[in-house]
């Protein structure tokens, strides 16, 4: 949750778990879908050292409305206002006024004096992760047929190796270079890629056991997938240098496991390290005139923007 950097200290000091408003300039804030928002307190951090007469605080939500009597919305007497459950369509600016009396010592004359603070809240989801790996295997020609034989029994053994994971290989891909070394050999060599992703049919059943975390879930799972992964083909380098007599006609390349990671977004969730550079690893709501049909990392902009709200999965 984003606080400027230089209340940052301050803030930690006297209460977790509270973003203070700022008169100069919005705040941001994200709230992991699901989950309630820190509170939002309607001063700002000098206000919240001082004492503050007859304090009065009225917050509107991004429908217009006031908060009040709003079931998701848990408001305190001290003007803090946590949003509970918080949806993608929750997303938005919610707006406190500060109403407060300062008395002259002298003359004890009043006046009202009214302050207005802006939280900009935003929704976000962990990002999805999947692995892209790639790995080469030494063959003895590249027009042997014993190569697709070859890759066909490695996509079961990789699919083997994660099903209990409800991962699977995606994408995979195999194709046979002659390979120049620095010693002037010419060897001949499979080049294979695959994606290790945590979609495999069922995970949304392993899902709805922990609907809010689903995220979390996946990725841990996901990452689970890779480890064992990596750690089948370190153990084909042993095998290769204690196991086997003569070497096999088609063998793993030594050290050629190599690991990429992929993010993707949910739809109607996309990342954006400009304007959320406090969470830029986060896939946060689309902003209203932007879309996001599919996984993909980035909210498209609609062309003739009719949509008004945060989170759209189409124009």
């Amino acid at each position: 949750q984003a606080v400027p950097k230089e209340e940052q200290h301050s803030v930690d000091l006297i209460e977790k778990n509270c973003v203070y408003g700022n008169i100069r300039h919005e705040v941001n804030v994200y709230v992991k879908v699901f989950t309630n928002s820190p509170f939002l307190v309607c001063m700002d951090l000098a206000h919240s050292q001082e004492e503050v007469i007859d304090p009065k605080y009225l917050w509107i939500g991004p429908d217009g409305k006031n908060l009040e009597g709003q079931m998701y919305a848990n408001l305190r007497e001290t003007g803090k206002l946590m949003v509970m459950g918080f949806k993608e369509s929750m997303s938005g600016a919610y707006t406190c006024t500060l109403s407060h009396k300062i008395i002259e010592t002298t003359t004890q004359e009043e006046r009202e004096m009214f302050e207005v603070y802006k939280f900009m809240v935003y929704a976000y989801r962990e990002a999805d992760h999947a692995y892209q790996v790639f790995v080469r295997f030494a063959t003895k020609e590249c027009n042997l047929a014993a190569n697709g034989q070859f890759f066909e029994e490695l996509k079961k053994i990789l699919n083997n190796i994660i099903s209990d994971l409800t991962c699977h290989i995606i994408e995979p891909a195999c194709k046979c270079h002659s390979v120049k070394t620095p010693k002037q050999v010419l060897l001949h060599e499979l080049f294979v890629s695959f994606q290790v992703n945590p979609f495999a049919p069922g995970w949304e059943e392993v899902c709805h056991q922990v609907p809010y975390d689903c995220e979390d879930v996946t990725n841990i799972r996901v990452q689970e997938a890779r480890d064992r992964i990596g750690e089948f083909y370190s153990k084909q380098t042993y095998a290769l240098k204690h196991e086997f007599q003569t070497v096999p006609t088609i063998h793993y390349v030594d050290n050629s496991f190599s690991v990429t990671h992929i993010d993707s977004c949910r739809p109607g969730f996309g990342k954006n390290d400009i304007t959320h550079k406090s969470c830029a690893s986060c896939c946060v709501v689309c902003d209203p005139g932007s879309y996001s049909p599919n996984n993909d990392v980035t909210c498209q902009i609609c062309a003739r923007p009719r949509v008004k709200k945060y989170g759209a999965r189409s124009c």
